[in-house]
């Protein structure tokens, strides 16, 4: 036995596993083999990898908890390709919601509300949250019911294109509401 030099560690070079088992691996007696251009059906192993080979594939297990485990005969790189480029796919069409925030002070005007209001409702028709939030500075933190009072009118406007997830909180010198976008149907 080979001894290994004092002071380098022992690494195990990797082997990359295939996320199927193919061909060899497979290590059953009886396959259920389905693939293009041959009659579905439960084959002996042997029977299946020659199949196999006489079509120039290979034999992927797709289902290994089936008895007996189902196969398929497929040109494997052809496959992870063609399943990678669909998880793309689908991956791009699925839109991550961010969560927008709009801030207030306890004396914002009539015309601000109304600027800040029309911006949250654009981010909810695209499908965002809406954090709002009134910060208080200084001696404002007397007037938290008119910070309430300014959210839940808010809310009122807000109330065709999104829906409260819970009643003002106040958070630190900050009191907080958030919105969620309704559902379309």
């Amino acid at each position: 036995m080979q001894k290994r030099p004092k002071g380098k560690p022992y690494f195990k070079p990797r082997v990359p596993q295939n996320e199927h088992r193919l061909n060899r691996e497979i290590t059953v007696a009886e396959v259920r083999v389905v693939g293009e251009g041959i009659e579905p059906g439960v084959y002996p192993i042997a029977e299946a990898l020659k199949m196999a080979e006489e079509q120039e594939v290979d034999l992927v297990e797709i289902s290994p908890n089936a008895v007996p485990p189902v196969c398929r005969l497929i040109d494997y790189k052809k496959f992870l390709y063609e399943k990678k480029k669909k998880d793309k796919e689908q991956k791009a069409k699925s839109k991550q919601s961010e969560v927008k925030e709009i801030r207030f002070t306890p004396n914002t005007d009539d015309h601000d509300f109304d600027f800040k209001a029309k911006h949250a409702e654009n981010f909810l028709t695209d499908g965002n949250k809406v954090k709002c939030y009134v910060q208080f500075k200084g001696r404002a933190i007397m007037f938290q019911e008119r910070g309430e009072l300014l959210l839940l009118k808010f809310a009122e406007r807000l109330a065709e294109v999104g829906t409260l997830e819970s009643m003002p909180k106040m958070e630190g010198r900050r009191m907080f509401a958030i919105f969620t976008p309704k559902k379309k149907k």
